[in-house]
């Protein structure tokens, strides 16, 4: 199963050196387990855009927006569980908290479809049986 997490925090200086190298070393752990698949970091809402469709009309919107917190990366992960995508998350977080004094921010931690969430493949005669 994979799952994004999207991490979001309203930092307004860059993160420690001795952050970015505990975060390389737990991202190549995670990697070497075979549960990282990508991550990285993005820039601030200011450099994008937003595209919005309401009442059958397109609108594109230069940023920044609005929201109190700012989406700084993301990471995939392919594990076997949404407690074990947790567990990265929580490790990745307690980095955070360890070295970098005040900071704060959240992760959302969201699974992305997958086979096992549908049905299986309806039968290519309808469901019909040949008799």
């Amino acid at each position: 199963m994979r799952y994004l997490v999207l991490l979001k925090s309203n930092a307004s200086t860059p993160p420690p050196p001795d952050l970015m190298e505990a975060i390389m070393a737990l991202g190549a752990e995670a990697t070497a387990a075979g549960a990282l698949l990508d991550t990285a970091g993005l820039q601030p809402s200011a450099a994008g855009a937003r595209v919005a469709l309401a009442g059958g009309q397109l609108s594109v919107t230069d940023g920044p927006f609005a929201e109190s917190k700012e989406l700084i990366s993301y990471a995939l992960y392919d594990v076997r569980s949404r407690a074990e995508a947790t567990e990265w998350t929580s490790r990745f977080m307690t980095l955070h908290r360890d070295r970098w004094p005040g900071w704060e921010g959240e992760a959302d931690v969201l699974k992305v479809f997958g086979p096992e969430d549908f049905g299986p493949p309806a039968a290519a005669d309808g469901g019909r049986q040949s008799a």
